[in-house]
């Protein structure tokens, strides 16, 4: 007889990203000149503090150490210094801030910490996966919002019933938000923490863009909300910003139980973050708002070049205030993952279609900004060649 497998692994929906890393190589051994605008893994090297700072770490055996969840004080008081200059908010260095091993891992494990069989965690369609599957494995019962024009791309929650609103334990939201790069409104935030107030309900609030902002947009911390630190917690990483993503380094603030309660779930799943690490992004937190403003310009410039390019390809798509992603539209009647699978198998152009996100998001696919220029040129006109196939 075979081990029976959790329901919950049954569950779970397919990864987007999951099969298309070895697609490519395949691609690649074929000759396929590839251009990648599928994960949201900029080209950009790290900043050359993280680097050094890296290396210093490294030749001091401590930092080889275990960090457990209270990790290197000097990340928690740098985590601390940057949102007070950036957000004008001040947190307990020991009481109201967390590191995360790469904010995924903490956004996954929190709702274990509030939700249960039986709960309600709101999920936004699209979203980033790990909102449905932390709910999914947290034993809660997922409830989709999709997210669409209609509503400018932003979860209502008022929408719900009030029944359901009675069983949420936690909404996750993400603005600037992947994939859509739509942004929140400040009187929308308030609406929002103001409904979790009401009904009891844990905000995750989910903010690895909030440096990557164009055209005087300044994106804001969920915590500059009268009433936030009641219900909220918010989740950082140095992947977006630092290009740093491989290191997997973020890190959560806000409500101290909410924190003590994460702190309490992650001290069962890991030992913390690489304790080097931690001290190379202290570093790079206390030089945030230098280090990431050529990397903000470079984004910028290939928003323009891309837009541009894919409106003269045939595609009807706006100019985003934030993020490194593009949300394209396609017209009536194409399907998003055969749109996206001839852009990848006859063009050579890797982008995720809307459907890997959930069927809300049928309709649209997703452009990544990590190529340059006139590789975000060519790829906007091998996929006019599909669009006009289709």
């Amino acid at each position: 007889m075979k081990p029976r497998l959790a329901a919950r692994v049954h569950q779970l929906p397919g990864y987007p990203l999951a099969d298309i890393p070895r697609r490519k190589l395949e691609l690649i051994a074929a000759g396929v000149d590839l251009i990648d605008l599928g994960a949201g893994d900029a080209d950009f090297p790290p900043p050359p503090v993280a680097v050094a700072a890296l290396r210093r770490a490294l030749d001091d055996p401590a930092m080889s150490r275990y960090g457990f969840q209270l990790g290197l004080p000097a990340f928690r008081e740098a985590i601390v210094r940057y949102h007070r200059r950036r957000f004008g908010t001040g947190f307990d260095p020991m009481a109201e801030v967390l590191p995360l091993i790469g904010s995924k891992e903490g956004i996954a494990h929190f709702a274990q910490a509030v939700c249960g069989p039986g709960d309600v965690a709101v999920v936004p369609e699209p979203g980033y996966q790990c909102y449905l599957g932390g709910a999914i494995c947290s034993g809660a019962e997922p409830r989709l919002y999709p997210l669409t024009a209609r509503t400018d791309f932003l979860v209502e929650l008022g929408e719900l019933p009030r029944d359901v609103l009675a069983r949420t334990r936690v909404v996750f939201l993400n603005y600037p938000n992947n994939p859509t790069a739509a942004v929140a409104p400040r009187d929308y935030l308030e609406r929002i923490v103001a409904l979790c107030r009401e009904h009891g309900i844990a905000l995750a609030y989910d903010n690895p863009y909030v440096e990557l902002t164009f055209d005087g947009y300044v994106a804001p911390s969920i915590f500059e909300i009268e009433g936030a630190r009641e219900v909220a917690i918010e989740f950082h990483s140095c992947s977006k910003s630092f290009s740093m993503t491989g290191w997997r380094l973020g890190w959560a603030v806000g409500n101290r139980d909410l924190i003590a309660a994460l702190n309490k779930i992650k001290s069962y799943h890991d030992t913390g973050a690489f304790l080097a690490v931690q001290r190379a992004g202290a570093d790079v937190l206390d030089q945030a708002e230098t280090l990431v403003a050529p990397a903000v310009e470079r984004f910028r410039a290939r928003r323009d070049v891309a837009v541009e390019a894919l409106r003269k390809a045939g595609f009807d798509v706006s100019t985003p205030r934030a993020t490194m992603y593009l949300w394209v539209p396609l017209p009536e009647g194409v399907l998003s993952a055969e749109f996206a699978r001839q852009a990848m198998e006859d063009e050579g152009v890797v982008t995720l279609p809307g459907s890997a996100f959930g069927p809300s998001a049928e309709g649209y696919f997703r452009v990544a900004l990590t190529a340059a220029e006139a590789r975000l040129e060519e790829a906007a006109e091998r996929m006019g060649r599909v669009l006009a196939r289709a």
